[in-house]
């Protein structure tokens, strides 16, 4: 499968083959999921094969048949299904860094979709771009790739996209707040963390302005100089987090910024931190 996702990205200048993977992963495990679709038949939403299509779109991006697929293609091919896959990213932007986000977007309509994309792209990124020859993801936070625990993080905050925003919450489907879902969802990944936002920001390895942030990473906002009174977990280090944020809203994928002391609503960008080191 990686050699599939490497040669078909290929063909889309600027796409990375992590992208490609990341959306393998998230649809299917690489084919190795057993649910309905995956191998025969229909998912309950009318996908199929390893990459997720609905027959429609499949039939819109899986001519001409690349090497090695069959014909006619077929969804369930990983051949056809990865290549397909490629070119309906890049035919909706996926080449451009700044459009990244739309193209898998349009591939599925969910803003959590988008970020645990990004997410599962950015680890790949880390963890195996020298083999795939293309250049490596920014180093910041979080140790080392192979660690994983970042990603674990953010996986948990991702399934809790939805539940309710609950002062002094830390409970899956019922509620969270803001400092409760990152000590819920560090303590996925077997890293304890303090319970209030001021005092996550002072257990971690402060972030050097600038630096790059990768998954799992804390950022936290506040009045200017602090303290820290919100945090969230970066889903993707260009400026995506996942939050609970606020009364009457639920847990989110959101923007925000990354200048240090812009503003983000009524408060700032305090700063980063590594909850690993």
């Amino acid at each position: 499968m990686l050699r599939l996702y490497s040669a078909a990205a290929a063909t889309c200048p600027g796409l990375s083959w992590a992208v490609v993977a990341a959306i393998g992963a998230v649809e299917s495990d690489h084919g190795r999921s057993d649910l309905p679709g995956v191998h025969s038949g229909r998912n309950p939403a009318g996908a199929e094969g390893p990459m997720q299509f609905e027959p429609a779109t499949f039939a819109a991006y899986a001519v001409p048949v690349p090497p090695g697929g069959v014909d006619p293609p077929s969804p369930y091919d990983p051949t056809d299904a990865v290549y397909a896959a490629a070119r309906m990213l890049c035919a909706d932007g996926a080449g451009d860094p700044d459009r990244l986000g739309q193209a898998v977007f349009a591939y599925n309509h969910s803003g959590a979709y988008v970020a645990q994309v990004l997410s599962r792209a950015s680890a790949y990124g880390l963890a195996g771009s020298e083999a795939a020859g293309v250049p490596s993801a920014p180093t910041g936070g979080t140790g080392s790739p192979g660690s994983g625990a970042g990603l674990v993080a953010v996986d948990y905050a991702l399934a809790q996209v939805g539940t309710p925003y609950r002062w002094g919450g830390e409970a899956p489907g019922v509620g969270f707040d803001c400092s409760g879902l990152a000590q819920a969802a560090w303590a996925a990944a077997g890293v304890p963390l303090p319970r209030v936002a001021e005092d996550q920001l002072a257990a971690g390895t402060p972030l050097a302005p600038g630096q790059d942030l990768v998954p799992g990473d804390l950022v936290f906002f506040g009045p200017p100089g602090g303290p820290a009174g919100h945090v969230g977990l970066v889903v993707d280090g260009r400026g995506v987090m996942v939050d609970a944020p606020h009364a009457g809203a639920s847990v989110r994928v959101e923007p925000f910024p990354t200048v240090l002391g812009e503003a983000w609503g009524d408060e700032v960008y305090l700063g980063a931190t590594d909850p690993l080191k």
